[in-house]
């Protein structure tokens, strides 16, 4: 049996590994949160109802890693063998507004969580990124592991960015058992409002228009390779099964895209939202640049990596639409965050 820190547990991706890997695991999971972070204990009450025996294997505790972690925090963590760090500020928009703090936040807390696993005797660190670092994707391109360079648009990706960086530092400097999985967007239950899916859900219900980012010059329209986060929590389970090689193995840390199963673009996923939902969709194309600077039309991974060492999602898009519209129409109150 392992014991396991998941960071951002409280969060929308981070209670979903919560759940997968109560679920899937006999595993202890400490989550240090500080439900200020777009963090919601809801989620992991969510997460562990059901679950018989969640509330013991599961272990609170409060703490904010834009602060170095203190000896006597450390000592609360207890023995870990795992560290999934999920815990980052997310939103692109949010980013924009106030790009400084946000920065500040997401490599503050890689460094200070870094700084503690280079000294716990830890035996795998698995930090989740993003495909936004890798900047917008041409056509009929998906970036590829440590071969396509990094060029962020937003301050979000360039924090994404950095994470990685830091890591891979701590990697070669320290020998801290390092992979890295970029992912690219997620959807499903308990997804805060200003994310794409929610907000199309709630628009559709209330009758109001959507925004849908398109480049009124060409018609063409974004695109994304969405997946639902049970997929990617499974992924990343999987990852954890990997071996992960030393600086001095290998040039390069593990490092896997977790891809969904095929590309949409933000139309097409917006009508099958408003389809599962049972009510029209109401639209218009807005110019993807004015309306939001820094943000990219496509973005687009290359999933052969981890698709040749064996793993496939468990769940298709269509079901993970369907699942997550069914959820949630039975807790309207998540459309009211």
């Amino acid at each position: 049996m392992k014991r396991v820190l998941l960071t951002g547990a409280s969060g929308f991706v981070g209670s979903h590994v919560l759940r997968h890997l109560l679920v899937n695991t006999d595993w202890d999971i400490v989550c240090p949160t500080t439900f200020t972070h777009k963090g919601l204990q809801d989620r992991i009450r969510v997460s562990c109802d059901d679950i018989e025996d969640a509330y013991k294997r599961v272990k609170i505790i409060r703490c904010d890693f834009t602060s170095p972690i203190s000896s006597i925090t450390a000592r609360e963590f207890g023995k870990i063998d795992y560290v999934i760090n999920v815990a980052s500020e997310s939103h692109v928009d949010r980013s924009i507004e106030e790009p400084s703090p946000f920065i500040i936040n997401n490599v503050s807390l890689i460094c200070h969580l870094l700084d503690w696993a280079r000294t716990a005797d830890i035996e795998k660190f698995l930090q989740i990124s993003t495909d936004e670092v890798y900047g917008p994707a041409p056509l009929g391109y998906g970036h590829r592991e440590w071969i396509d360079q990094h060029l962020p648009s937003n301050p979000y990706s360039a924090s994404k960015s950095a994470q990685e960086a830091v890591a891979f530092s701590y990697w070669r400097t320290y020998g801290v058992p390092l992979a890295i999985t970029n992912t690219m967007n997620i959807i499903g239950e308990t997804q805060d409002t200003e994310k794409f899916f929610p907000m199309v859900m709630k628009k559709v219900i209330n009758g109001e228009k959507m925004g849908i980012h398109g480049n009124p010059d060409t018609g063409e329209i974004g695109s994304r390779f969405y997946l639902h986060a049970r997929n990617q929590a499974d992924a990343l389970l999987f990852t954890l099964s990997q071996n992960f090689p030393a600086y001095g193995e290998t040039d390069m840390p593990l490092k896997f895209h977790i891809v969904g199963e095929r590309e949409v673009d933000n139309l097409e996923m917006a009508q099958m939202i408003a389809e599962a939902t049972g009510k029209p969709l109401n639209y218009e194309i807005i110019d993807f640049h004015s309306s939001r600077p820094g943000h990219d039309l496509r973005y687009a991974l290359d999933g052969t990596k981890i698709a040749d060492a064996g793993w496939k999602a468990p769940i298709s898009l269509e079901e993970s639409i369907n699942r997550t519209v069914r959820w949630t129409l039975d807790h309207p109150e998540w459309l009211e965050m």
